[in-house]
């Protein structure tokens, strides 16, 4: 009877034994959670043990180690202690078809990835692609909360070369010059960086970080750690009371402790890792496409992207002997605008500062301007208007946009927000909204860049925030040339290209309205097709347009909206060449940067179709463009697919074409 005992509860032991380890290897599963690309090659793991910590991975090669996120509220704090109450697989293999379609008309949506449950009323979604990584959290609660920070913090895998764009603090204009630090020598102290961030790894891989669906919620801006090579988030504080600071802005007076107030159900801004192994890959990728939310217009037909002729560049200066009338920010000046426009098939002008009689008054057109006659001359002329107006003189008249409306405006240039908190986020979506809601399309200046409201609202058509050509010899290629790699790969760019004076930088002088730019003829050319903005400016005066025919007629075919983008060439601001399709029609745009005397590359033209010759028009750098930058050559020659071609570009130069 003893022995049968015994024999009994060694039985009984050994179940609980048994039940002990499965629990231990439930655990140790609910802790450890892998998630893998559809190729299999990206690879996050994510451990739960006190915090939510994660790893990034390409081909088992470590890119971002011990990376933590979390997210403070008021009364709690999401990922402390997670306590994961259940998972869900994601995947999706779909199309997409962005209403403006920068890069290309339809694009593949392929990831798998995991939403994670925790206990306290909220979840972590991952996807992840086969170049890219993206997370976001989503709460799931009845009142609103107060987030008080968030946590983005990671660590590097090595000391990384980053390029980072770093303002004086969070009140900016987004126009820094590109700086380029290693992490080790990125301090605590030092300034901080807006996004996008490019890193380099050393080792063949660059990582892209930005955001998406950004709505109700401030922007990130990244700082550095020094020696730990770890970089983390920080946000600017919702502002509470707010005071005079001259005519275009407000000055914060007073702060909350809280970064963001919103409603408790809600999902927050992805934060995504685009991986790149060549650095063609930077110029093809669509993450802001991929991971932002659903256009909420029900009608897009009337929003038209296009080209528009900018006068203030060139202080509105047309001469010559067929400017019979005194040039300015006037009646006559502005209808030889609509007329230039008209005659190229530019859809828009803009009217820069000046059209109304003060700043702060959008309802007082200035009686020189007349703009009500410009307007109507413009319509005669299938010329759309758009004005320009503070950020400031739009808050406080939001009943403007009906009265543009009935005015016959096509659209509005808003400019000087120069913040990106909460506040100044929502009214980017309160703006464009009513916009839409009028049928106007805009464009924003002195604005943090495109995280995914575009995609909501189409009919916002580009951004600025960016160093472009207004800032005069501030605006050269060995900036330019990461633009098409960072803040151009993240969604539209308003950099203001065009320009007819061209200059080699150690004779670079300029003053308008004479304005200039530093970089080959040729180089200004391709800007057209190597940048993407869905309104896309002619920065220069139609005087010099007129005299170089050739060059504006090249300009001028060159669309804002395209069906395929192939990169052929790059290195991360050196040089890009990249193929553009619309339609049956394929441009090229080469440009490249200061720091050799010549650059020359064979291009294979395997991506025309097969069994068809095409008519191949090219501008080049001419035999003296590395002194005159003024010096072009254009050319004609047949083509067809599976044809290599040589193109040289001289220093700051470049090379276009239209292919049909």
């Amino acid at each position: 009877m003893i022995l049968l005992n015994c024999i009994i509860n060694s039985r009984k032991l050994y179940g609980v034994l048994i039940a002990v380890l499965c629990m231990g290897a439930v655990t140790a599963h609910a802790r450890d959670i892998e998630i893998k690309s559809p190729d299999g090659k990206m690879k996050v793991d994510i451990n739960l043990n006190g915090q939510i910590v994660y790893n990034v991975s390409y081909d088992d090669e470590t890119l971002l180690k011990d990376c933590r996120l979390g997210m403070t509220l008021r009364g709690q704090v999401l990922g402390e202690n997670p306590k994961l109450v259940g998972k869900k697989k994601l995947s999706a293999d779909e199309m997409v078809a962005p209403v403006i379609p920068l890069k290309f008309s339809s694009i593949r949506n392929h990831y798998n990835g995991e939403s994670l449950k925790f206990k306290g009323g909220y979840s972590v979604e991952f996807r992840v692609y086969n170049d890219a990584v993206a997370y976001r959290f989503v709460t799931d609660k009845k009142e609103a909360i107060e987030v008080l920070s968030e946590d983005f913090s990671i660590g590097l895998a090595g000391d990384y070369l980053t390029h980072l764009q770093q303002p004086g603090g969070f009140k900016t204009a987004y126009e820094e010059p590109y700086s380029h630090v290693v992490a080790s020598q990125w301090k605590v102290e030092d300034k901080m960086s807006n996004l996008p961030v490019l890193m380099d790894t050393g080792k063949k891989y660059k990582i892209l970080i930005s955001e998406a669906d950004l709505v109700d919620y401030p922007c990130l801006f990244l700082k550095g750690n020094g020696a730990e090579e770890r970089i983390h988030g920080v946000f600017p504080r919702v502002p509470l009371e707010f005071g005079e600071d001259g005519d275009r802005s407000l000055k914060i007076l007073k702060e909350a402790d809280y970064i963001a107030k919103t409603k408790g159900n809600r999902s927050f801004p992805w934060r995504y890792f685009f991986i790149s192994k060549e650095d063609t890959e930077l110029l093809e990728q669509t993450m802001t496409d991929k991971l932002a939310s659903k256009c909420r217009l029900d009608d897009v037909s009337w929003i038209k992207p296009g080209q528009a002729s900018w006068e203030w560049w060139n202080a509105a200066s047309p001469y010559g002997p067929d400017v019979n009338f005194k040039a300015g920010f006037n009646l006559d000046t502005y209808k030889y605008y609509i007329d230039f426009a008209a005659k190229y098939g530019i859809p828009y002008i803009i009217m820069d500062e000046g059209w109304a009689m003060s700043t702060r008054d959008p309802y007082t057109p200035n009686p020189e301007v007349n703009v009500h006659e410009i307007i109507r001359y413009g319509k005669e002329k299938g010329v759309g208007v758009a004005l320009w107006l503070t950020w400031l003189a739009v808050e406080n008249n939001f009943d403007s946009f009906k009265t543009f409306a009935d005015w016959g405006v096509a659209g509005l240039k808003i400019d000087f927000m120069d913040r990106s908190d909460q506040w100044m986020v929502d009214y980017y979506e309160r703006v464009a909204k009513e916009a839409a809601k009028h049928h106007l399309f805009v464009d924003m200046h002195g604005s943090f860049k495109p995280a995914g409201l575009e995609k909501l609202y189409p009919n916002l058509l580009s951004y600025e925030g960016v160093r472009g050509m207004e800032q005069m010899g501030g605006c050269y290629p060995d900036n330019s040339l990461f633009l098409p790699f960072m803040r151009n790969a993240v969604g539209p760019m308003d950099y203001t290209p065009g320009a007819m004076i061209s200059m080699q930088p150690e004779v670079y002088q300029s003053r308008r309205p004479n304005s200039a730019s530093i970089g080959t003829r040729a180089y200004q050319l391709a800007l057209f097709v190597v940048f993407e903005s869905g309104i896309q400016m002619l920065a220069d005066n139609p005087t010099l347009y007129y005299r170089n025919p050739d060059c504006t007629e090249f300009i001028t075919k060159v669309p804002v909206v395209w069906d395929e983008t192939k990169a052929l060439a790059a290195d991360a601001g050196e040089y890009v060449i990249v193929a553009k399709r619309k339609g049956n029609q394929w441009f090229i745009g080469g440009i490249t940067n200061n720091k050799q005397k010549e650059r020359e590359f064979e291009i294979s033209l395997d991506f025309l179709n097969p069994g068809k010759n095409y008519q191949m028009t090219y501008f080049e750098d001419g035999i003296n463009a590395g002194r005159q930058a003024m010096d072009y050559r254009k050319k004609d020659c047949q083509v067809k697919s599976g044809d290599t071609f040589k193109i040289k570009m001289v220093r700051n130069g470049g090379w276009a074409a239209m292919i049909q």
